[in-house]
Order: C-alpha cells, then structure tokens, then sequence
C-alpha cells in the first residue's frame, strides 16, 4: 500500500467503489453477461428464505389503506402538499413508475420498484419523485417487509385517487422488490437527457418508425415531450407520437383518452422558477443531501415555487377533486400557446372566467390561469381522440369507469396471472390482458400418457423442439408467455417462423388425440411430450433419469387470447435452436442474452441448455450447425468435448457459418453459427464450456440440462 505520508491515497481507486474503465469499455465488442446476473441473490438483504407472499398474508390491509389515505391530507412542513393534498403527487409518482411499461419486451413498470434506484430516480421526468418516495417513508417503517416498496409506491397512487373521489377497479398486491439498478436495461442510446427525438426514429414524423423496444420519445421522458414534439407545439403530431407511444405500453385509443384526462383531471404542473439552477440528480447529489436531488437555491423551491416539468399551472378548477372538470376545460374555452414562467411551451384559455380559475396551492384567495400540454390538446384536435373526448364529456360514469379500468391496466400490467395477486381487492373479473388460462386436471395417470406419447413416432427432437417453442416465450419481464396455456396452438404463435409451422402442426395432430382421451390438457401434454424426449436422449447417452413434472396447465381458447399483444412475443432469433429469422445490428449472441434473461436464465443455465440442444439435434430447420457429434439425438457432453478439442481448428466458411476442421489433415467435421463459437471465444462462457468438456462432467451436464429444463417447463406455473 501507498504511505499515506507521500501524499498517495492508501487505497486503489476505481475497482472499489469508483467507475472506471470495465472490460467492456476497453473491449466494446467483448460479450457482456452481466444482465444474466444483475438481481444476484447476494444483493438481497431479506435473503434467501424470504418469502414476500407469506409476509402478505400478515398484513393488515384496511389498516395500511387507512394510513395511506389520512397521509394524502398530513402536509409536511419540509415538503407541502398542493392545496394540503398529496394526491397529484402521489399519483404522478405511481404512474411514472408504472408508466415506464412497454409491451415490446415487458421490460419497465412498477412491478419491482426500480424506481428507487437509477437511472429511473433520476430521469429529468421524475423530478421530485424523490420527496414522494420520502413521504411513504413512515408507513413503509411501519409495516416493514410485510408491504414491498413496489406495491406501496402502486398503492399510493390508487389511494390518492381514492381519497378525491374516485371509485376504483381494484388493486392487487404481490409486487416483489429488486435491491440493484436494472442498468443493463435498454432506454436508448443517447448520451444526453431529452435529447431530440429525432434519434429514435428513422423519420420522427411517422411514430411507428421508433427504435425497438422502446416507447417514450426521449431519453428520460416517460412518455411523450408536453411541450410537443421535440418542444414544438403542434397538437395533431403530438396525438400521433402519443398514439405509438400508448399503443407500445399496451393502450389502445380510448384507455389513452381516458388516462390523459384522468391524470390530468387533479394535481399541477409545476414550473414556477428557473430549472436551469436545480442542482444534480439524486444519484449525483451530495451525501448531505440524503437520497434528495434537484435542490432549488431560489426562494422556497416547494409549493407555488416549485420546478419540475417547467409547465405552470392546475389542468382543472378543482385539481384535489375526481370530477369532469378535464373535459369541460378543454371543449369550454379556445386556447393559444404560452411560455410557462420556467421559459417551457405550454396551452393556456384566451379568455377564461375567474370562477373557473383554479386557486393557488398556497394562497386561496389568489387564481391562476389553468394549462394545457400539446398531449392534452391532441385529445381535442385528433379526430378519434377527439370523438372518445367528447363522448366522455357527455357520460362522466363511462369516463370514470374508463379511467378506473385503464388505471387499474396500467398498474397491473406487468404483475401477470393471477395466481401473482394477492389482497381483498383483486377484481374478480378475468381480462383479457391478463392472458387468462383456466386450471388444468391434475390428479391423472402421467406414466400412462407418456407411455402412449413415447409410442407415437415422434422424433426425440420434434417433442423436444415442440416443448421448447411453447416454453421459451416466457418473459419474466411482466411474466407473459410459457407453456401454461398452449397458446402455440392458437393464432399469432402457430403462425410464427420461428415455431416450424409445418412441423409444429404434425406434434399437434398427434398429441390434441392423446391429451383428449386422457381427459388433460394439450399444454401439460406437450410439456410431458418435451420430457420424454429428453428422457429418451439420457437413455440414448447411458442414463436412466425421470425428468420431475408437474401437472395441471389449462388450455386457452381464441376467446381468452389478445393476438395483438402476443404478437410482440414473437421470437426473433432463438439461439438455443440456432434460429435467427434475419441479420440484424445487434449480434445473434446479444440476442441470445436478452431471451435468456427475460426466462430468468443464468449464464451456466444457458450454457448447459444449448449444449443438449444442439446434440438431440432440435435446430431450426434441422441444420446440422453446433451437432457436434456423431451420436445424434443422446444427451451427451460432447457439444463441449469438441468444441474444446484442441486438435480441431475453427475458419469462416460462408456468411455467419464456419466450419471445424481437423487441425492436421485439414478435413472439415463440423460447421457453426456464432452462437456456437461464443462458448468457445468468450472467456467466461468458455469456463462453463470447459466444465461440462471435463471427463468427470458427463453425468453433471445431464443432471445440470435436467434442472434447467424443468426450470423452463415451470418458468409460468406461479400455482406451484
């Protein structure tokens, strides 16, 4: 160690706790696997044991609820409420957590409170979110581990609007909490906040050209820009950005009606001062500041002083009331455009009587003009918003029973199936976005059905393929897809080129006659048909194993299917069948990675699960690129065996294709895809690969495979 008399720092900096150069910075086409591992266990201070359904079932609900509601009107003094009334604050907070949502992936939401952590708590649209997270402070010491941060960030927002009036839908809790930053989630690649949002599109002005996956039109916006696009007022291109933006985060036009108006029905926008000279982000923010960022230096910085959007001004004239006040202040006055005290572009009324004034959040005798965002006016010059408008002005209970069901979507969206929910409010009503599966039998005789589908003539790799493509689509994101259901046989997945269509059609027409007269359903018989053949390839391989099963999945209909919305579960590359549907920017290896965690694989798991698959010879196509092997179809090491084997050389072949070739004669063995070689180029996965090549590994890779399998088989199943 340095001596600190030299005037040296006695400890290395930036491999402790200052960021530095990372593998990655200095080889940016270096493999990065950290998004396989960036919940580890060992961030979790609950540890292991800890079991979040079970802490629900001590908590007492009404009382949290109560707490929750009495806080809305508790102003504190070191953050007072608008009109001595939390609930705009409250409800921005859990709708910017929620909001982050977006269908493409499943990635974002409120379901595992990340928004306590960054980028989220810092984002230029979270400003202030902070002091709301701050506020839950008491009643999260108060109930501890028995509420997560996730349901009570939910919670507060459902309350808030409770509080004012509001009849609402329902809410569920079983939301888990994450201990680490989500930082290898893709929020788009700009290196500045809010830059413009040209660099999401390959034409701004046509919003479906928007960069994959994403859904807000700005680095650290939410959703669109309230000013308009790339702050410019223009209320008709701003509808259209909403539109694809909303549609992205699972809305259709009259939930976006409905939710603009609904969260803009109470609350303000604040942009009284200059937000040039707020000081840095919370993750930035000086220790004493505690966890706080966004520091205003001018006047009180809170209340009427307050900085965030740079919008100034109450939608409503009674912004602490569920009411129609929304709709009457939008069609009741002609409005032009404005610059907000904070300098932002915003809609204010040419003429406006005082009593329709909203009141100053501090001074009641003082009235200000009401505001209107370019999104907000779009719902009255966009001719279909336009029309929902209008019907929603007329009929109040349609828009309140509109809100209440599009809210409820909003912050539901990412929890999955039921058997997730928790809580005496869960809707009994069964929605369609809920991807419904009814319950399955259980209790039958699951030997007999496997004897009859190992007698079928179904190759080892149709039943495994077939099992495979019904599990993989399994998002741990917002928990959609998997084999629950057996909607690989219902349209948009039958269809998809990614499932060998014509193959998949010849396992089904085997197996629906073997799951009706056994009385189960098809999806628990394709799961039992992926086992046998796995089964099959371990007794090929030496092995005598029985592949744990669980029974019980149900079988969806058309009825209970949103094909639309499952269409964005397609498969684009799958690289566990050596599958990909066509070039793209990002690697097939990247792509690999990103299906891999959205099953809630590890890198080993990963590792072991393409190495048995490429032996039973499931390819896409029935390509022979990864068999690395001449015992086809057993479930043997040997994928790992050759690929290590130093008497083989790897050369590029053709476009995305090498071959291995006998190091002395020259002779070509075998060919490869990418996705092959990178178990044998990049350092850690070449680890694991050297693992399962070792002598000692054979019965470890098929006890390995195994587990993982059934991991996958199970992934969806949140009854067991």
């Amino acid at each position: 160690m340095n001596n600190s008399k030299t005037g040296k720092c006695p400890v290395m900096h930036g491999g402790n706790t200052v960021a530095d150069k990372s593998v990655v910075d200095w080889w940016p086409n270096s493999l990065n696997l950290d998004i396989l591992h960036q919940h580890d266990t060992k961030t979790n201070p609950l540890g292991k044991d800890f079991n979040y359904q079970e802490e629900l079932k001590k908590l007492d609900v009404e009382s949290l609820k109560k707490d929750m509601k009495d806080l809305m009107t508790d102003s504190q003094d070191w953050w007072p409420a608008d009109w001595g009334h939390y609930g705009g604050l409250m409800i921005r907070m859990a709708w910017h957590a929620a909001g982050s949502y977006r269908i493409t992936d499943g990635r974002g939401g409120g379901g595992t409170g990340n928004q306590r952590f960054a980028p989220l708590n810092s984002w230029p649209d979270n400003v202030n979110l902070d002091k709301a997270r701050r506020l839950l402070w008491p009643i999260k010491k108060k109930y501890g581990n028995k509420v997560s941060w996730a349901d009570l960030i939910i919670l507060a927002g459902t309350m808030a609007y409770e509080s004012m009036g509001l009849k609402s839908y329902g809410f569920a809790f079983g939301r888990e909490d994450i201990w680490h930053p989500e930082k290898d989630t893709y929020w788009g690649a700009e290196k500045e906040w809010l830059a413009p949002s040209d660099n999401r599109y390959e034409n701004v002005d046509h919003p479906e050209t928007m960069e994959n996956p994403l859904a807000a039109v700005q680095m650290g916006l939410i959703y669109v820009n309230p000013e308009g696009v790339n702050g410019n007022p223009d209320p008709l291109k701003t509808g259209a950005q909403v539109r694809e933006t909303f549609k992205r985060m699972a809305m259709n036009d009259e939930e976006t009606v409905a939710l603009t108006a609904g969260g803009h029905t109470v609350g303000k926008t604040h942009g009284n001062g200059d937000a040039s000279i707020l000081g840095p982000v919370p993750e930035s923010a000086p220790v004493e500041e505690q966890g706080f960022g966004w520091f205003n230096p001018t006047r009180t910085g809170k209340g009427k002083d307050t900085v965030t959007s740079g919008l100034e001004g109450a939608w409503t004239t009674h912004p602490t009331k569920w009411d129609n006040g929304f709709f009457e202040m939008l069609f009741n006055h002609e409005w032009e455009s404005r610059k907000s005290p904070a300098g932002a572009w915003q809609w204010e009324p040419i003429s406006i009587k005082e009593q329709d004034m909203p009141v100053d959040v501090e001074d009641m005798k003082t009235k200000h003009n009401p505001i209107m965002t370019d999104a907000d006016m779009a719902m009255k010059v966009d001719p279909i918003y336009k029309e929902i408008s209008l019907k929603f002005k007329d009929d109040f209970n349609a828009f309140s029973d509109a809100f209440a069901r599009a809210w409820f979507k909003l912050t539901h969206r990412d929890m999955g199936p039921k058997d997730r929910w928790f809580g005496p409010d869960v809707p009994q009503e069964d929605l369609i976005w809920q991807d419904p599966v009814p319950k399955g039998k259980k209790d039958y005789n699951v030997d007999a059905v496997k004897e009859k589908i190992a007698n079928s003539g179904l190759s080892i790799s149709e039943l495994v393929s077939t099992a495979w493509d019904s599990a993989k689509t399994f998002r741990g994101s917002d928990f959609r897809g998997g084999a629950n259901g057996a909607r690989i046989r219902l349209a948009p997945q039958k269809d998809w080129e990614a499932n060998e269509p014509k193959r998949l059609s010849k396992v089904l027409s085997v197996l629906e006659p073997i799951a009706t007269e056994f009385g189960i359903s098809v999806a628990d018989c394709i799961v039992l048909a992926g086992n046998v053949g796995v089964e099959k390839a371990i007794q090929k391989a030496g092995l005598n194993i029985t592949l744990p099963f669980a029974p019980g999945r149900g079988d969806a209909t058309d009825e209970m299917t949103d094909a639309e919305s499952f269409e964005y579960l397609e498969p684009v590359a799958d690289g566990y069948r050596n599958f990909l549907k066509k070039d793209y920017v990002v690697s097939s290896e990247e792509l690999m990675l990103d299906r891999t965690q959205l099953m809630g694989l590890t890198a080993p798991e990963m590792t072991v699960l393409v190495g048995g698959m490429r032996v039973m010879g499931t390819n896409y196509g029935e390509t022979k690129h990864g068999v690395f092997t001449n015992n086809e179809g057993a479930l043997t090491n040997d994928f790992f065996v050759n690929l290590t084997d130093m008497t083989n050389k790897w050369k590029p072949a053709s476009h995305g294709i090498y071959e291995i070739c006998d190091r002395k004669t020259g002779e070509v063995k075998w060919t490869a895809t990418r996705i092959d070689l990178v178990f044998g180029s990049n350092a850690i996965l070449r680890a694991y690969a050297e693992v399962y090549a070792q002598d000692d590994s054979k019965e470890k890779f098929v006890n390995d495979f195994v587990n993982a399998w059934v991991k996958v088989m199970n992934a969806d199943r949140f009854d067991i």
